[in-house]
């Protein structure tokens, strides 16, 4: 049973932090190049499609982390390993939350024709602070791995 939650917690955090680290350093790159048009629908666009699919899925690796800890309480490398982990991932759904998903709620509804002067600049800041959830989620998959690992 362990073992095979460790393996499921891995995987679940494991292909998050591949979507989100293929955003960060693929997709927002290319599409900021676009001209506004093109570069305003793409974003809006993986804005609403993320924007549904990401939250579930950030709320889930935290909960197999969590019951991970739980299952393996007593194991001290496991088991430091995994809260830390879970504080990240926490972490990660607070800044998310508070940082990130106001501006996705605003830049989702731009359009060529309706959009603010500094949408780039906007852009840019979701990226910015989107790197820093990325190197969070990173050090959280490294320590969910390491933890899997240690049983």
């Amino acid at each position: 049973m362990t073992t095979t939650l460790a393996v499921v917690t891995a995987t679940v955090v494991g292909l998050m932090v591949g979507v989100e680290l293929a955003v960060a350093a693929v997709v927002n790159p290319i599409l900021l190049r676009l001209p506004a048009g093109a570069s305003l629908a793409a974003r809006a666009d993986g804005g609403r499609m993320l924007g549904r699919a990401m939250p579930p899925w950030y709320v889930g690796s935290l909960v197999l982390t969590a019951a991970l800890a739980a299952l393996t309480w007593g194991t001290p490398t496991a088991t430091t390993a995994l809260v830390v982990a879970g504080v990240l991932l926490a972490l990660s759904v607070v800044l998310s939350v508070a940082l990130l998903v106001p501006i996705n709620n605003r830049s989702r509804t731009w359009t060529a024709e309706s959009h603010p002067d500094d949408w780039r600049e906007q852009h840019r800041r979701w990226d910015r602070l989107h790197h820093g959830r990325v190197a969070i989620i990173v050090v959280a998959f490294v320590l969910v791995v390491l933890a899997a690992t240690a049983l």
